[in-house]
């Protein structure tokens, strides 16, 4: 990963500039470079293998993200899209507004030819079954042919990052059945049967339904944006939840907590193994270069394995075996004869 320069945005992280920092320092001892743009002063000395570029100016907060990406050029989050637009990066991470980073991403970065939205992704690290689950927050509303896009960038992802041979794709709806789900999800259900049929890529298993999530049913699940965010969430919280009541009857008696020493251990391994700090946060896929957007809420750790993934991305060139898929199965979209707005212009910039 030496060669790998990942540019990253300290500013609208909930703990500060100076725990993205103090995440920056530990991906740069595992060999990453990085560049931090952030207010040099609440940031402090540069660790060992970080620059520090001073960029103040924040747009984490604002209402209007598109607007504040094409007015505010001093932006943190600007600048770092832009570097990577440039080749002074290989790919940006923001733990700020995620509307934010993908308005930057779509104006400076630009979308990748044929794309038609791009869509965030995240490895979730359910026990015996880690998933590749997408979208999760980039696209509210979607189309058939999102979807069937997202899908072989999803697979790509679970290849590159997780090792999935030939993954398995699913769709999340309300039932198994082809017929099952809204609309857009059974015309997706029929593109993507057609799309994939003897493909090496992935395997479409069809529908699976919200129970299914953590039973190991598919490597890769797809979905729209609004209803990934909060299934994400919702397996987030519960996890969490589960947690702490495994904690609290542990210590609810003599005998739970010696029965609590002996299960600490385990316990721990399974706490790591399910924080969603260790997953990194989520690929910004579809751009024509990678961005990862890790939890605003994230301490340094999560930052340090934000970084870690988008270097690992670059290293396994996701943006180029995502395009690559895409092609292959002809999910590309062709611009129609005389388009106007080239991709990625502010003319095709999507609601975030």
């Amino acid at each position: 990963m030496g060669a790998v320069t990942v540019a990253v945005d300290a500013n609208g992280a909930d703990l500060g500039p100076a725990e993205v920092a103090a995440g920056a320092a530990i991906a740069a001892i595992r060999g990453v470079r990085v560049v931090l743009y952030g207010p040099a002063e609440q940031i402090g000395a540069a660790p060992e293998g970080v620059e520090v570029v001073d960029a103040p100016v924040s747009i984490a907060k604002v209402p209007d993200p598109a607007r504040a990406v094409r007015a505010t050029r001093r932006a943190s989050i600007v600048q770092v899209a832009a570097a990577v637009a440039a080749g002074d990066a290989d790919a940006f991470v923001s733990g700020g507004s995620t509307g934010a980073a993908l308005a930057a991403g779509l104006f400076e970065v630009k979308r990748a030819r044929g794309i038609y939205r791009p869509a965030l992704a995240t490895p979730v690290p359910i026990p015996g079954n880690p998933i590749t689950f997408l979208d999760v927050g980039a696209n509210v509303e979607v189309r058939s042919e999102h979807l069937v896009q997202f899908a072989f960038m999803g697979a790509a992802l679970a290849q590159t990052v997780l090792g999935v041979a030939r993954p398995r794709v699913a769709l999340l709806s309300n039932g198994e059945e082809p017929t099952k789900g809204t609309a857009v999800v059974v015309e997706a259900h029929a593109m993507l049967a057609e799309r994939t049929r003897g493909s090496a890529a992935l395997e479409f298993v069809g529908n699976i339904e919200g129970t299914d999530l953590t039973r190991g049913a598919a490597d890769v699940v797809v979905t729209d944006g609004f209803t990934g965010n909060v299934s994400l969430k919702l397996l987030e919280g519960l996890s969490q939840t589960l947690l702490g009541a495994v904690r609290e009857a542990a210590l609810s008696s003599p005998r739970a907590k010696a029965g609590g020493l002996l299960l600490r251990p385990a316990l721990r391994g399974l706490r790591d193994q399910i924080d969603p700090e260790g997953a990194g946060g989520a690929y910004l896929l579809g751009l024509r270069r990678l961005g990862v957007v890790p939890h605003g809420r994230f301490t340094r750790r999560g930052f340090s394995q934000a970084i870690l993934l988008a270097a690992r991305g670059v290293s396994g060139d996701l943006a180029g075996r995502t395009h690559a898929s895409l092609e292959a199965a002809g999910a590309l979209r062709r611009a129609p004869a005389g388009a106007g707005a080239p991709s990625g212009s502010a003319a095709s910039v999507p609601s975030p």
